[in-house]
């Protein structure tokens, strides 16, 4: 099946499909399976993984399963905190790379901005101009974050995936990424499937007009942002749906009420916050054995 979706270049020219598919909490094997042999299936090829999601195996079996290139698809995945620094950085990558069944990765990313992470972008930077990833970039960075880095950086940071959606939009940081050249990637791009969010009488005014669904609607109003989304589904018909966001166009005053929407409230933890305790790296050691 032919779907159309775009792409948007990253600074080093580097084609990223606009629409992704997150794979975050998929860890049944079944469901896993049907989730992505499905999307594989509509014409995602941009997948989202991580060491942590404990699940790049099984992705790495769907790809090779689809029998389609290897080239065609853009693989993302993360470094995670207990794999920061110079050497644990360089391990961590080949192992994922194994899982994964792949020689190279289309993106790697820092996933939290825990202690060593300019140790870390440092075999990132290695591993980049070996040839080995195509983009490198960060995750849940605030600005203080991407400053210190690009201090102590020969390669700047090519993308931040960071939470996103019309309750928190995250404009002060959008805006920082857009200025320094560095793309905008959301996940949870419809708030974690909020029901008070896709409910909104608003969103299903819109949704209305258009002949969409409020899922849509928001997707929509990411992709008008310039921002690259990674919505996750097991259900056929929303994994379909979240993709279909090409025939249609949201006007500014559309826009601008669903840019209303902002709360600031997060679904999920303060990167600042969430700087990893010692305790809970231990746990998540023993987790992703």
């Amino acid at each position: 099946m032919n779907t159309i979706n775009q792409e948007i270049r990253a600074a080093n020219g580097v084609k990223i499909p606009q629409i992704g598919f997150g794979v975050y909490k998929l860890t049944k094997e079944e469901e896993f399976e049907t989730a992505v042999g499905e999307a594989i299936r509509i014409g995602y090829r941009h997948f989202d993984t991580a060491k942590i999601y404990g699940n790049e195996k099984n992705l790495g079996k769907e790809i090779q399963k689809s029998r389609i290139s290897r080239e065609e698809f853009f693989i993302t995945s993360k470094v995670w905190n207990t794999d920061h620094g110079y050497e644990a950085t360089k391990k961590a990558f080949g192992e994922t790379c194994k899982k994964l069944n792949v020689e190279y990765l289309d993106m790697y990313l820092i996933h939290f901005a825990s202690p060593h992470y300019i140790e870390t972008w440092r075999a990132m930077e290695e591993l980049y101009l070996e040839g080995k990833i195509k983009v490198i970039g960060v995750a849940n960075f605030e600005i203080q974050h991407i400053a210190e880095l690009m201090r102590h950086s020969k390669i700047p940071p090519m993308i931040n995936q960071i939470e996103t959606h019309p309750e928190f939009p995250q404009n002060e940081l959008h805006d920082y990424l857009v200025e320094h050249k560095i793309l905008h990637e959301a996940w949870a791009p419809l708030g974690q499937g909020n029901k008070a969010l896709l409910g909104n009488a608003e969103l299903k005014k819109i949704a209305y007009h258009h002949n969409k669904t409020v899922a849509q609607i928001i997707l929509r109003w990411h992709v008008q942002r310039g921002i690259i989304i990674i919505p996750k589904s097991s259900k056929p018909e929303r994994i379909k749906e979240n993709i279909q966001l090409f025939d249609f166009e949201l006007s500014s005053e559309e826009m601008g009420k669903i840019n209303q929407l902002n709360t600031g409230k997060r679904y999920s933890h303060s990167p600042t916050g969430y700087m990893i305790s010692p305790l809970y790296n231990k746990l998540m050691k023993i987790f992703i054995k």
